[in-house]
């Protein structure tokens, strides 16, 4: 058997789980290809920041997500080196493209950049 391309159903299903929720689906989407901000993502969900940085916590818990810091600003993305990224690309690679959200929040002039 592939070592590589099993997961542990234990493992399986806490993904799975945190990918239940619609948001952190979404969000997840949006981080396999770039780098937000809390502020930016409560933009794009119109939600609360406590509500955006929960969603960030679980998925950082588990160790899909990593953060960076800039300046004053903390920047999320994928965690590209997490055990099962292989598992979470598959998934990912299966969803439809969350980029009109962030088109959207440049047009409005509310994308962060921080070099």
């Amino acid at each position: 058997m592939d070592t590589k391309a099993s997961i542990e159903m234990e493992k399986a299903a806490q993904i799975l789980k945190v990918f239940g929720d619609k948001t952190r689906l979404s969000m997840m989407k949006i981080l396999q290809t770039n780098e937000c901000c809390v502020g930016e993502l409560v933009e794009i969900y119109k939600a609360s920041q406590p509500a955006m940085s929960q969603h960030l916590r679980k998925l950082k818990d588990i160790g899909l997500v990593k953060e960076k810091r800039k300046g004053h600003w903390i920047f999320y993305s994928i965690n590209q080196t997490y055990k099962h990224y292989d598992f979470l690309v598959s998934i990912l690679n299966s969803l439809p493209s969350q980029d009109d959200r962030l088109i959207e929040l440049e047009k409005q002039g509310l994308r962060i950049s921080c070099c």
